[in-house]
């Protein structure tokens, strides 16, 4: 099993960022890679809800909310269409935490994912050195 993994300290309260990232539909208004979001299956913010993600660069991807936890302040969904990812049995978190000494946020974006040997490196590249990275770079820029 591969992974990915990105973090970064956000200079904004917790729970301002939370109000941000929480909603499952709500990836367009923070992440600059993604130009669209519709809840295909049930409701958003619902367990199990599916979103169809529409990729910047074309393309698209959907996904199943698996866990929210507003205690945690994580978010827990899964590829159920991998688009243009060759990924299998992808499961990833993004989680929030408030940073004591300054005020701010600590924020963490990982998945773990199987692939075909060859393209394991590429993936968890593009996963965490590009869509985790633009995703919280975004939100370091926005509250910065």
């Amino acid at each position: 099993m591969a992974k990915a993994y990105y973090s970064a300290v956000i200079a904004a309260p917790v729970d301002e960022v939370w109000a941000l990232v929480r909603g499952f539909n709500e990836l367009p208004e923070w992440h600059p890679a993604i130009a669209g979001s519709e809840i295909v299956e049930g409701t958003d913010g619902q367990l199990g809800a599916v979103r169809r993600l529409a990729l910047e660069g074309g393309g698209s991807v959907s996904e199943k909310l698996l866990a929210i936890d507003d205690v945690a302040r994580s978010t827990t969904y899964c590829f159920t269409d991998p688009g243009p990812f060759p990924a299998r049995s992808y499961v990833s978190t993004y989680r929030l935490a408030p940073v004591s000494a300054t005020g701010g946020t600590f924020m963490e974006w990982y998945a773990d994912f199987d692939a075909e040997a060859a393209d394991e490196e590429k993936l968890a590249k593009t996963f965490g050195g590009g869509v985790f990275k633009g995703g919280i770079d975004a939100l370091v820029e926005r509250f910065g």
